[in-house]
């Protein structure tokens, strides 16, 4: 089989641009499960056929590549696309299910950053270390390929990234004059009192508090920009002092009238609304973001108004940490006999060419170190530069094959010490317990 051409990114539709959140926010609105199938120009012939498994792109970034590879390896290597639900939560449990059976006719999942420890642990997925080498691996971010790892081997190899940002509005800083932003929550706090004060907005700070994923990954970065984590290896640590710190914090942005009493219901999208309406200084969201700024029926914000900066941390000697997003390619072991093919496709969707164009495209922000110099990637996506330190600065959720219950656990307990409803102590001590009864099962 002829190795796969690379091919540079195509021109930019500023209209695809526009729908930077597409993906994520645009995404999640669509729900249910999205069964149709693309990728291919022609059918496929006598030429090998891999599915790929992956949520809807409705900015047709992905489309387009998956063109250009099947007119590459026509006769040879067709590549069909079959879109999964666009909830990452209902992906893997249908996932899940189907690589329990044996009987999936997935080859190539394109999944996300928690779930590689999850099947791998099961054997659901092959070891690709042999593949994806030390060597190779040092062209990418340090994050996304620590989430394709577990016990010494990879399973994965990263192919889009996320992470979690810190938005401020540097007009309405200036004009009260901050000229750059807080570092720790305490002066965030101060902060917003006095720009609120001077320039009349109604709330300091949004975030997310809502009782899902996202509300665990902003909790988690609290814990850990206070010193706290939740696993030492298998023993569960999340009962400490810091914990506790960072926690509080959070609790306090409410009972300090800095957020909106509302935030423990907040998702992505209602902190984003808050934002881009003009109502809030800072906010904690993910990249897709500053895409919306751009559009005027969106966004009463305008890019110029905004930088991205390190999220805030408890005390001066932290270090900010960001949580980290993004999706992997897997390959379902029960596709062994496909793997040269498959090997193919990973090797072209994974190089700089296609990760170009999915950035321009439909605003994936890329995994490999070398395009965040890449001209055209800085132009077309901003937040790659603006939110460099985050990218660079990430860490992952806890890495256990029984992530997915216990992120229910600390979506609960999490949910309910921000809005009071339990101590943060107890709170804590209820993970402590629990989370260990969890990790004592794992595989």
């Amino acid at each position: 089989m002829k190795r796969p051409a690379a091919r540079g990114a195509a021109g930019i539709s500023r209209r695809r641009f526009l729908k930077m959140g597409g993906g994520i926010a645009g995404a999640a609105a669509l729900g249910g499960v999205l069964a149709g199938c693309g990728g291919g120009e022609e059918s496929s012939g006598g030429a090998v056929e891999i599915t790929l498994g992956f949520i809807p792109d409705e900015a047709g970034g992905l489309q387009k590549i998956l063109d250009r590879f099947n007119r590459e390896n026509r006769g040879e290597v067709q590549v069909k696309w079959r879109q999964m639900p666009a909830s990452s939560a209902e992906f893997f449990e249908q996932m899940q299910a189907e690589l329990q059976s044996g009987k999936s006719t997935m080859d190539v999942i394109a999944g996300d950053v928690v779930w590689p420890a999850q099947f791998a642990a099961n054997e659901y997925i092959l070891d690709l270390s042999d593949r994806f080498t030390a060597k190779m691996q040092k062209d990418y971010l340090e994050g996304p390929v620590q989430a394709v790892q577990y016990e010494g081997k990879t399973y994965g190899v990263p192919w889009f990234t996320d992470a979690g940002m810190f938005y401020y509005r540097t007009d309405l800083l200036e004009k009260s004059g901050f000229s750059e932003p807080p570092k720790t929550w305490e002066e965030m706090k101060k902060m917003s009192e006095k720009v609120r004060a001077e320039q009349g907005t109604k709330f300091g700070f949004a975030f997310q508090g809502a009782q899902d994923e996202g509300g665990v990954v902003d909790a988690l970065e609290h814990i850990w920009n206070a010193g706290g984590d939740v696993l030492d290896g298998d023993k569960v640590i999340i009962d400490s002092p810091e914990s506790a710190e960072g926690l509080n914090l959070r609790r306090s942005l409410l009972t300090d009238g800095v957020a909106p009493e509302a935030s423990g219901d907040y998702t992505t999208q209602e902190s984003q609304a808050s934002f881009t309406n003009g109502d809030v200084v800072f906010m904690r969201n993910w990249p897709f973001v500053y895409g919306l700024l751009t559009d005027p029926e969106i966004s009463k914000v305008k890019p110029g108004q905004v930088d991205i900066g390190a999220l805030p941390v408890a005390g001066a000697g932290d270090t900010s940490f960001s949580g980290l997003g993004g999706w992997n390619f897997m390959v379902n072991a029960g596709a062994e006999d496909k793997i040269e093919e498959i090997w193919a496709f990973i090797e072209f969707m994974s190089a700089p060419e296609q990760q170009q164009t999915f950035a321009v495209e439909s605003a994936r922000l890329p995994t490999l170190r070398g395009l965040y110099e890449d001209d055209e990637v800085l132009k077309e996506l901003p937040v790659a530069r603006l939110g460099r330190e985050a990218l660079e600065n990430t860490r992952l959720r806890p890495l256990s094959p029984v992530y997915s219950d216990m992120s229910l656990e600390m979506a609960e307990q999490f949910n309910a010490a921000l809005k009071g409803d339990v101590p943060v102590d107890r709170a804590l001590a209820d993970l402590q317990t629990g989370l260990q009864d969890i990790a004592d099962q794992a595989p």
